[in-house]
């Protein structure tokens, strides 16, 4: 079962917002396997005037939170497919092996994929990657965990 999920789903899931929030559609999602999902990078990015403002290019440490947002869509549609209590925090916890290709700029469509190498007692890890025209941009382990908080 393909799940797809437009920017108002995705809103209703993850708390981030404009400027942060890096995940514009998810074409394809299947629990507890893996997602597909899309950002269309433009010149209006808050960060390219000073990254750099003579050759745009997109910040490695966003390539990685993209990777991050889209694995937390794919966590909460596998743990039953609703968002997380007001109690509740989904945390970045760990990267391995990031590794970036090619630069991404103004232009280009960022297609981000995770799938879950593995869950244990609230710890998530996937294996992401981003791919632009085709070509490998950025790749890289990352870590997620959900923790309570007062």
């Amino acid at each position: 079962m393909s799940i797809q999920m437009d920017i108002h789903e995705i809103l209703q899931l993850l708390p981030h917002r404009y400027p942060f929030l890096l995940i514009d559609r998810v074409l394809s999602l299947e629990p507890d396997k893996s997602i597909v999902a899309l950002k269309n990078v433009t010149i209006n990015e808050p960060f390219f005037p000073g990254h750099y403002p003579h050759h745009p290019v997109m910040p490695g440490v966003l390539m990685i939170e993209a990777m991050a947002q889209a694995s937390a869509l794919l966590s909460f549609k596998s743990m039953g497919g609703g968002k997380l209590d007001e109690k509740s925090v989904y945390y970045f916890a760990g990267i391995d092996g990031a590794r970036f290709k090619r630069p991404v700029g103004p232009g280009d469509q960022m297609i981000i994929k995770s799938a879950l190498i593995r869950s244990m007692r609230g710890l998530f890890k996937f294996g992401a990657s981003i791919e632009v025209d085709g070509q490998l941009a950025a790749e890289a382990e990352v870590m997620c965990t959900i923790k309570s908080v007062s």
